[in-house]
């Protein structure tokens, strides 16, 4: 059932248009949470919602640098490469972290 659990998560994360904006930009790269939401013309706390969803479904991971001019912390953001197999009609899902 916590298998099943965690592919709901992951589907539930892709069902939202944002959600997929986000990754389709990640894909070229990881972003800082600032610069990601110019990209996307949306606000932060929007994007945080977005965000949360996406990690709590093991798609993205974010992580704090430290730099020697302002803004001196950054919060950074980048999808994980996954292999995601859905075999119909069985409904047989795989992910797989690569």
């Amino acid at each position: 059932m916590s298998e099943e659990k965690n592919y709901i998560g992951i589907f539930e994360a892709l069902s939202h248009p944002i959600r997929i904006k986000i990754l389709k930009v990640l894909s070229k790269g990881e972003r800082y949470i600032t610069e990601l939401a110019k990209d996307l013309e949306i606000s932060r706390p929007l994007l945080y919602m977005h965000l949360s969803k996406l990690e709590k479904a093991g798609l993205i991971s974010t992580y704090i640098k430290h730099f020697d001019s302002p803004p001196y912390v950054r919060k950074f953001v980048k999808a994980k490469k996954i292999k995601l197999v859905i075999d119909l009609p069985e409904l047989i899902i795989n992910v797989e972290e690569e």
